[in-house]
């Protein structure tokens, strides 16, 4: 188990929960090493990715990936819809939904904070020295690859719809399943490791039915 690399990050930069200051550690990533983690997202062999952030995990990618993803999700969800209703009848009226966009806020930042929150006290109490930041790196780069598998549900071919959501559930959910495996290696609580399996593949599945029907 690395429970050495999951130790908590250091204190002395912080300055209490209302200073800005005490979050800049986890914003300060370059451009490179937001890529090589993208790009370990796409890869579930790729590697432990908890190794590759080593002891500067960020925020960034958690806030920018969903903030993007939202707005992908509303945008390209109502533009389905669109291309589904001309397909059927091109002369049926349309409108853009705007609670597509409640709908995806609500689900995928409710989704990206939570469900790690979840893992670090679940982990926690069975006795592993679990990070809550690691974890939300994680998570959040494991949301990557929605936004590209978006721009091709758009196409409006459900069986094709299908097989683009069975993809990229799976690549996502071993990204994240295999990483928490690693990490909780050596005890007895494989469960959790399928349940963060089928989350992923569950996303999937609600983001197929509820912005690409």
């Amino acid at each position: 188990m690395h429970a050495e690399a999951f130790e908590q990050q250091p204190t002395n930069n912080w300055r209490g929960f209302f200073s800005v200051s005490s979050y800049s550690q986890y914003f300060d990533v370059d451009t490179d090493a937001v890529m090589t983690r993208l790009i370990s997202s796409f890869n579930p062999v790729g590697g432990d990715f908890f190794s590759k952030i080593d002891a500067n995990p960020d925020l960034y990618g958690l806030i920018w990936i969903s903030t993007t993803l939202v707005f992908v999700l509303a945008s390209l969800g109502n533009l389905a819809t669109f291309l589904m209703q001309q397909h059927a009848d091109s002369a049926t009226s349309w409108s853009f939904d705007v609670s597509y966009m409640n709908t995806a806020a609500w689900s995928i930042y409710g989704y990206a904070i939570v469900v790690p929150m979840a893992y670090y006290f679940f982990l926690q109490y069975m006795g592993s020295n679990a990070n809550l930041v690691r974890f939300w790196c994680m998570w959040g780069y494991s949301l990557s690859i929605f936004i590209i598998s978006s721009f091709l549900l758009i196409i409006p071919v459900e069986i094709l719809r299908w097989f683009i959501t069975l993809i990229t559930g799976v690549a996502s959910a071993s990204f994240v399943a295999l990483n928490l495996r690693s990490y909780i290696e050596g005890n007895d609580i494989s469960v959790a490791i399928m349940a963060a399996f089928f989350l992923q593949i569950g996303l999937a599945v609600f983001i197929k039915v509820w912005f690409f029907a």
